[in-house]
């Protein structure tokens, strides 16, 4: 009886992803994680203020003070934390920005390609 040699086993290939560099010690997508909270704050010192303004014209108007005076990247009031939570959590389109983002990546890609090959073919655009 002939015994086979033992083949070593390969491990499946893995997909890498791409190193970015020049971002330190946050990923790309911690800055952009961080840039979003910071736009969920604002959206929701723009929904508190469009709320305050209807029913509580002197808190609108301090609100709005404050908010002119000082930076809210922390989200400094507790009104403005609960709706930023609920923004991002329940109202906020994810699927929608991740549509969007492939989208004008693409429109934009395209463009810059069409600008390169008119530049560097000399084709005049006769349309």
């Amino acid at each position: 009886m002939e015994v086979a040699a033992a083949t070593p086993a390969v491990p499946p290939a893995r997909c890498q992803k791409m190193f970015v560099p020049g971002f330190g010690e946050a990923s790309p997508e911690s800055k952009a994680a961080k840039n979003l909270q910071n736009f969920f704050t604002f959206v929701a010192v723009r929904i508190v203020l469009g709320q305050l303004q209807s029913y509580n014209p002197e808190a609108y108007e301090e609100l709005n003070e404050f908010v002119s005076r000082n930076s809210l990247n922390d989200g400094t009031t507790l009104r403005i934390l609960e709706v930023r939570s609920a923004y991002q959590k329940q109202d906020f389109e994810w699927e929608n920005l991740k549509k969007l983002a492939f989208k004008m990546v693409d429109e934009s890609n395209t463009r810059l390609m069409r600008d390169y090959i008119r530049e560097t073919t000399h084709i005049d655009d006769e349309t």
